[in-house]
């Protein structure tokens, strides 16, 4: 918390958060031609999913904590998924060493963190 409230407090009290549950939100019926898609890679079958998903131009944040990122899986599947950002015109990028973020056509990723 003191990465959120800062060491001195200042006015922002730990009451002020409210942590949110995807159950929590409302599904809407606006289209869309994109989605930003939630996937866990467990093993190599789960980039069968990614890839389509990047195929048919959404965005896909895989959440990577099961392996490291010396794990030589890891290693192939993220030369898989870079080989599928380039075919499609995307981009991909590795957060931190829990998610890798990959995108279709037209969408790139800052390198650069907001507000700092």
């Amino acid at each position: 918390m003191s990465k959120i409230l800062g060491d001195a407090g200042g006015t922002r009290q730990t009451g002020d958060y409210v942590e949110l549950q995807a159950g929590d939100l409302e599904a809407t019926d606006v289209e869309s031609d994109r989605q930003v898609r939630i996937a866990n890679i467990g093993d190599k079958s789960d980039v069968i999913d990614i890839k389509d998903a990047v195929y048919d131009g959404d965005i896909v944040v895989a959440d990577i904590t099961r392996h490291t990122t010396n794990d030589r899986t890891m290693e192939h599947i993220t030369d898989e998924l870079k080989q599928v950002a380039r075919e499609v015109g995307g981009d991909i990028v590795q957060k931190d060493d829990d998610q890798l973020i990959i995108t279709p056509a037209g969408v790139t990723i800052s390198r650069e963190r907001l507000g700092r």
